[in-house]
This record gives C-alpha cells, structure tokens and sequence, in this order.
C-alpha cells in the first residue's frame, strides 16, 4: 500500500490516535499547484490532517473542510476531505518564498500566521458544523491542537511534517493525531504527555523510514495498543466538465450572451487539481439552451 491511515486505541480506549503516510498525495498536490517549498509544506500538513480528520466522521457522505485565513504572504489555503480517506485542496498563492526560519527549517508560520482556522463539518443536516480559531503559531499542527480543545473540548496532539528533496519534490510526508477521551485516569495522560515531549519532529521519525504503525507504537510506547483500520489516503478531485457545465447554467443570461458572442472556446479551471475544461461557442450555446 502506498499512502495510507491507520487508526488505533489504547489504554482502555481512552485514547484514540490515528497516524498517516501521505507523501504521494502531497506530491500529486505539489505538481497540481507548483508550490514552492514552503507552499508544499503548509499545503502537505493541511492535506494530512485534513485526510486523518475525514475518517473520524462516521457517515459516507460527510464532508470535512478546513480553511485557513492568513494574513500571511500566502493568504491562505483551502482543503476538503471524506470520511474514505480521498483530499484535495489548493493555496491562495502557491509560489511564495521565504528564507528558512530560526531552526533552519520551512518557515510555514511566517508564510501563514496571522491568520485564523475554520473547521467545516457537512454531516447531511440542515446546517454544518463551523468551528473556528485564531492561529497559533500557523505551523498547523500547533493550530489544530488549540482548535480540538477550545472547539471540540478534546484535548489532542498533532504532529504533521513534510520534507522535501534538494529538487525540490517531496521527500516524506505525514503525521499523527493522538486524543484523550473523557475521564481518561491521570497516569494515562501523564504517560502519553510523557512521551510526546520525546517527539520534538514528525519529518526525523517519517525520515528515518518509520510507517504510521511505527509512529503510533513511538507515540503511544507503554501502552497496550488495538490497532482498528488502515484506511487508503489518496488525492482526489471530483471535477468534471459536466460539473463545470452545471456551473455555466447559473450564469446570468447577459454573461452567458457576452461569452458567446466573443465567439471564442473559453477556459475554465479547477482550483482544487489544476485541471483545464474547455467550451467551444457551440457548446456554450447548448448550456445556454439549458440555462432557460
């Protein structure tokens, strides 16, 4: 299997972690949208959560969204994913570039921060879930540990790294979101905050060859560990040129005219994957036939 979650319990369930691979879906990302580095780490760790946060909701057709809002250089990001493990998501500017930060490391803090988190829950009722936090630091993980407690009143840890070749591809991507359960007895946490002071780099443990099941068993060490699924993560876009015709029906009649009577093919994009769709005057006039 290539990229891919697992989701584990222990001690007595009253913790719950998931852990994931997600180098080829942050790759398939970085080709889609030509980000510089620094894009490709913020856009990777937020594609990451985003894939490890789908498969906590519980039906087929829940969607989850999460939006950052950045007053930073790259302005901000975009990711949505399902409870089957498929994401796909694009930044506001993908090419922006900064010199490394104090630690010589991506500085996806100063691409992002200050900005705010919002957390979109479609779970087929008559309104979503929108759940929203003021950035932290903008290193992500930092941030959706602050969003779970103060949101969702579940105390969490999230660790998330993307590391990248000298050519600029990705080298290793990944992470883990770890959760304590309500009433979880103090030696649990003790020993689970414990060992997270240990973990000081997602990208060392993902670089040194460790798999998601590697990353829990390092995360939860000394706890009895029941491991539950392993779910494929991939890259996905629903796109289609039928879905952006759709979308040209709901165009006004005058915009609708304008473009028909340039009498050009005409262009449209995807912002999630890049890809193009095009219309030819004909086809345009079909949809316009539709549109009435």
């Amino acid at each position: 299997m290539s990229d891919y979650i697992v989701r584990a319990t222990a001690a007595n369930a009253y913790i719950r972690i998931f852990a994931a691979d997600t180098k080829e879906l942050v790759e398939t990302a970085r080709q889609a949208h030509n980000t510089s580095p620094v894009m490709t780490a913020a856009l990777g760790r937020l594609l990451t959560a985003g894939a490890m946060m789908g498969v906590m909701q519980k039906g087929d057709a829940d969607i989850l969204t999460l939006q950052i809002k950045s007053g930073g250089p790259a302005k901000g990001l975009t990711v949505t994913a399902d409870s089957h493990g498929r994401v796909k998501g694009y930044p506001v500017v993908a090419d922006v570039m900064l010199p490394p930060n104090s630690v010589g490391k991506l500085d996806v803090g100063g691409a992002l921060a200050p900005g705010f988190l919002t957390v979109i829950k479609d779970l087929g009722l008559k309104e979503p879930y929108v759940g929203e936090t003021m950035l932290v630091t903008g290193e992500i993980g930092d941030d959706l540990t602050e969003y779970f407690m103060s949101s969702e009143q579940v105390p969490s840890s999230v660790g998330l790294g993307v590391l990248m070749n000298k050519d600029n591809t990705v080298r290793c991507a990944g992470g883990f979101i770890v959760q304590l359960m309500p009433f979880a007895p103090d030696e649990v946490v003790d020993r689970l905050e414990q060992n997270l002071k240990g973990i000081t780099s997602v990208t060392a443990l993902l670089d040194s060859g460790m798999s998601p099941e590697d990353i829990v068993k390092k995360v939860l060490d000394g706890f009895d560990i029941e491991f539950n699924d392993t779910i494929p993560a991939s890259f996905y876009c629903n796109c289609s040129k039928d879905r952006f015709a759709k979308g040209l029906i709901s165009l006004s009649a005058s915009d609708m005219k304008e473009m028909i009577d340039a009498g050009e093919t005409i262009e449209v994009n995807c912002r999630f994957c890049g890809k193009h769709y095009y219309f030819s005057v004909d086809e345009l006039k079909e949809i316009d036939k539709l549109r009435r």
